[in-house]
């Protein structure tokens, strides 16, 4: 039972006087929530989809989308003509009357989104070009009568800029697929806002078919415009690729090859089957073969070549008729490395840089899970999709190294872990810039361990807090200035997850929950309360202040050494906390001798009070000096304040 409040016993004891005294209007008494970083955080109501542990409930679902793709690469027009067809499988509880499509190309268009949100000449800028998809036919094939062939239906369509919404020739009921047949074709872009393009005669191809919306739990249709700076949230499937190309081009693509013996010589097979088995480098085709003449079957005509992909949310290629191909291998996986002779200087080692970075990350987070991983040399600064990785030729082999570990370690966030990178791009490119560091540190050690590579990142966010420019994570990508998007959806996430592995959980926990949440979403669609969740469910911790001031509010830091009082033995410390933010308080007391003591305390002290926390300790020695984080493991935004001196 609830105890009885003082203020209640007291309206009893003067409840008979004041029967006695004229009727008075009720008082109504303002109350004001808990405000403090401490407080529950709000989130979405746990239920039998997504549950209060963090782990997809009973009931979940989410749909699926199985693509049979064919393209023709017209080199001389400069444009892909393609043909797909999508069996899309409906497991939500609804009937969709409708499919939302994504038509990517379109941001190229005049008048687009895009072209009034970016500058033409800016990093995701249309640099001029004018293209977009060219829509010639949509049909939907039914299934006919007994004995009776399949029905065809013209299915109308309607775009909105980079969405299309498609209207089906009858209702997609649950636990029902709809088949469709889509004829486009688009001229390809020199500059595709640095996602996809061409240099001469290379050519890098994504976001190149009319690709389904997300239709989740969550918001339904997922239909945030492509833009060129937010990426892309997709739905998992098979997929089978069927790529023609002049006969002297080389195809990397997502996806197992499954006609070597069509599109490469009998020696090349020979030298692709030993990589299988080789932790060492085999140049599949190297750049002699390349300079006589010899690298491909044929020099006239074209050639098909045919991939297959299964539980991936996308597949792209690259083609260029000057690319070598180096390969070796991981526990039955490809490491390829596919560049131009002229970037051989670095790429020469990006087959075993792209091997490393699938050990990994499959020994510390969760196995690789597909067939290969495609380092591809281009134009494109750096860009993930499903076993492919897009980088330029980088400085050196440092450079290069941290731009395909960067990359491949997006196939285990978001190619794994499918979260909606429209939305939340930190929670793939944060998540990734965190992992990226164990594998920097593994590659290079030289260059900094782990904890150095975490410090570096923390002594940026530090200095970024200092000047006040840093904004909040929960910001779509899209809205966020294009010169802070690494900060804030880089960063700032990784440094987040950096303090929660070192300083509030410890290694061996936080570990425990990051695999948890991989392993509990893979494959899946993940919120950031499903992590948020996840996470406390495997710690045992409440984290509420934490995802508050870290990954909901914009907080900051400032602890400081207020006030010493020393008597005899006895000495009192008042620690400060001049900002919202809370952490841990790591403080080094200094005596007349030169030795010193460390203590810590969790961030939870300032639960009560978070501005002060008081502590009085017994100290056989003269206290000469009390410092607050003299490791600068903590990030604060005013040190003039962190030293006591005698």
């Amino acid at each position: 039972m609830m105890s009885r409040s003082p203020l209640f016993a007291a309206l009893l004891l003067v409840a008979p006087l004041a029967a006695q005294q004229p009727q008075r209007p009720p008082v109504t008494l303002l109350t004001v929530g808990d405000t403090s970083i401490f407080a529950p955080l709000s989130l979405p109501t746990a239920n039998d989809m997504r549950t209060g542990s963090g782990m997809p409930g009973a009931r979940y679902w989410q749909n699926r989308a199985d693509y049979d793709l064919s393209a023709t690469l017209d080199t001389t027009t400069k444009t892909l003509h393609g043909q797909l067809t999508l069996r899309y499988a409906n497991h939500s509880p609804d009937t969709l009357r409708f499919l939302w499509m994504q038509l990517e190309q379109n941001a190229f268009k005049a008048r687009s989104l895009n072209a009034f949100i970016f500058p033409e000449d800016s990093r995701f800028g249309a640099r001029g070009f004018e293209g977009g998809d060219v829509i010639e036919r949509i049909e939907q094939v039914m299934a006919g009568a007994a004995a009776q062939p399949a029905r065809r239906a013209k299915l109308e369509h309607r775009d909105h800029d980079t969405e299309m919404r498609v209207d089906l020739a009858e209702p997609l009921a649950p636990g029902k697929t709809a088949t469709i047949e889509i004829v486009w074709h688009f001229l390809v872009p020199e500059h595709g806002a640095d996602r996809m393009g061409r240099d001469g005669t290379l050519y890098e191809l994504a976001q190149w078919y009319p690709r389904v919306n997300v239709y989740d739990d969550v918001r339904g249709w997922n239909t945030e415009p492509y833009l060129g700076q937010g990426e892309f949230y997709l739905e998992y499937g098979d997929f089978s690729l069927a790529l023609t190309v002049p006969a002297g081009y080389i195809v990397a693509a997502t996806g197992a090859l499954t006609n070597a013996a069509e599109v490469l010589t009998p020696v090349q097979v020979v030298r692709l089957a030993q990589a299988a088995k080789s932790d060492s480098t085999i140049a599949v085709v190297p750049a002699a073969e390349l300079r006589s003449g010899t690298a491909r079957p044929r020099k006239s005509g074209t050639l098909t070549w045919k991939f297959v992909a299964k539980n991936v949310r996308d597949a792209v290629w690259a083609a260029s008729p000057e690319y070598q191909w180096d390969a070796s291998s991981y526990k039955g996986a490809f490491a390829f490395a596919y560049y131009r002779p002229s970037a051989a200087v670095n790429w020469h080692d990006a087959a075993d840089q792209s091997r490393m970075s699938i050990m990994e990350y499959s020994e510390r987070w969760f196995p690789y899970p597909w067939p290969q991983i495609s380092a591809v040399e281009g134009p494109i600064s750096g860009m993930e999709y499903p076993m492919l990785a897009m980088e330029t030729r980088s400085q050196d082999v440092y450079d290069l190294y941290s731009v395909v570990t960067h990359e491949i370690g997006h196939m285990w966030f978001p190619m794994i872990v499918g979260s909606n990178e429209r939305i939340y791009m930190w929670q793939d490119e944060g998540f990734n810039t965190f992992i990226n560091t164990f594998s920097e540190a593994r590659r290079y050690p030289a260059k900094g361990d782990q904890m150095a590579r975490a410090a570096q990142e923390r002594g940026i966010m530090e200095q970024v807090m200092t000047a006040g420019i840093d904004q909040p994570m929960n910001i779509n990508p899209d809205r966020i200035d294009p010169n802070l998007l690494g900060l804030s959806a880089y960063l700032k996430p990784s440094v987040g997850l950096q303090f929660l592995r070192q300083e509030i959980l410890g290694p061996e926990l936080f570990d425990d929950a990051f695999r948890a949440y991989t392993q509990r979403w893979a494959y899946k669609h993940p919120t950031p309360a499903d992590f948020f969740r996840t996470m406390e469910d495997v710690s045992g911790r409440r984290l509420d202040w934490f995802w508050r001031e870290w990954f909901v509010e914009n907080a900051r830091f400032d602890q400081s050494v207020e006030q010493v009082t020393a008597k005899d033995s006895v000495v009192e410390v008042t620690y400060g906390n001049h900002q919202r933010g809370v952490l841990p308080i790591r403080v080094r007391f200094t005596f007349a001798d030169g030795s010193s003591q460390d203590l810590t305390y969790p961030a939870e002290v300032w639960s009560t009070n978070t501005s002060r926390y008081q502590r009085t300790y017994t100290f056989p020695k003269m206290l000469t000096r009390v410092e607050i984080d003299p490791e600068h493991r903590m990030i604060d935004i005013d040190r003039s304040n962190n030293v006591w001196r005698k």
